[in-house]
């Protein structure tokens, strides 16, 4: 039974299939690399920026505030050191946020 050959010939391979499977396996690829999840983007990025935006806030205007205080019970000029404090610290949370949004964004670098 070894003798008989089979009901068809294998069909010899094709240079415009290996085109096509190699054209296809690099698409598969790009599409799998373009899916995956960039570092730096998305949600956590978003996150990081608005808790960095809140502690700028916070921390100038509560640091004003306290270096404002600190001014007026060592001089005896209240409220107005506090004031000037509080304005400045404001100023200085305001200035880095906007530093913050200004600053060119981290884009992974495209290879290959």
């Amino acid at each position: 039974m070894s003798d008989e050959k089979p009901a068809r010939e294998p069909i010899a391979e094709d240079a415009r299939i290996d085109a096509l499977e190699e054209r296809l396996k690099a698409a598969r690829e790009r599409e799998e690399e373009r899916n995956q999840p960039q570092a730096g983007t998305g949600v956590d990025a978003n996150y990081r920026s608005g808790n960095r935006v809140l502690a700028d806030l916070l921390g100038g205007i509560l640091g004003g505030v306290v270096i404002g205080w600190a001014v007026d019970a060592l001089t005896g000029t209240s409220p107005w050191g506090l004031l000037v404090g509080l304005f400045l610290g404001i100023i200085v949370a305001f200035r880095n946020i906007f530093r913050m949004a200004n600053a060119p964004t981290e884009t992974p670098s495209d290879e290959g």
